[in-house]
């Protein structure tokens, strides 16, 4: 049995010919996670763009809710890390589905590993404009509250032309950052961690340092790769 690490899907962010192989993909994939898998973490912004109201969700990706829903029924369970794209989860998918929400990062042990999670975004110290005008001030509850007073058929649509824009704007600027995500791990590490899994940068890595392992699941969009924990080895695979 195996414990899978998935990141940066950004479903809906693309043209409806490139969804479709998304799609299939990821299916794919989390049918091959049904058939061995013990646990699946997903280390935020599977969606490109999620918020709930009340009484509304974003009805594009009911497909992929039920297909979760599936394998939380099959006695997998979910554990959903927010990310950036994300972090407006409420609480639909862990009353309804059964995911584990949590916030940005966690700590977890699996296979006898002690593992460090994170999406990762304002992780770097260079990215002091991001956590001080955009992280913070987007998961404050007065700003969610307020946005809930829109209307679904308005929110919902502003809201992903805004994450489009936010994601062509950063579009490669990860990368400069790539080495403070490293510098990150290796420290982490050092505090006892076997292992460091990162998302967010939309690059995948797997570096092994003298302590452990840091790995950065990459995206399931473009590289189509993700973490694999199995008989206490951790891999970087991609889904071809």
């Amino acid at each position: 049995m195996a414990v899978y690490f998935l990141s940066d899907a950004h479903l809906g962010s693309d043209d409806p010919a490139s969804e479709k192989v998304k799609l299939k993909k990821l299916f794919a994939f989390l049918e091959m996670v049904r058939r061995d898998g013990e646990k699946l973490y997903i280390l935020g912004d599977l969606f490109d763009f999620w918020f709930e109201y009340k009484t509304a969700i974003p009805k594009q990706h009911l497909r992929v809710v039920f297909k979760l829903a599936s394998l939380v029924e099959a006695g997998i369970p979910i554990h959903y890390i927010t990310g950036n794209h994300d972090f407006w989860l409420g609480d639909f998918l862990s009353r309804e589905v059964g995911i584990v929400i949590h916030g940005d990062r966690i700590e977890a042990t699996e296979q006898g590993k002690k593992l460090f999670l994170i999406h990762g975004d304002g992780l770097s110290p260079a990215d002091w404009k991001y956590r001080a005008f955009v992280r913070f001030p987007l998961r404050n509850r007065v700003a969610i509250a307020l946005y809930r007073l829109l209307p679904p058929d308005w929110g919902i649509p502003l809201a992903k032309a805004v994450s489009s824009r936010s994601r062509n704007h950063t579009s490669g600027r990860q990368q400069h950052f790539l080495k403070d995500y490293e510098t990150f791990a290796e420290k982490k590490l050092g505090e006892g961690y076997d292992a460091v899994i990162i998302a967010h940068t939309h690059e995948p890595v797997f570096r092994q340092f003298g302590n452990g392992i840091y790995l950065n699941t990459g995206d399931f969009y473009n590289h189509f790769t993700y973490g694999r924990l199995a008989d206490g080895i951790l891999s970087l695979e991609s889904y071809a």
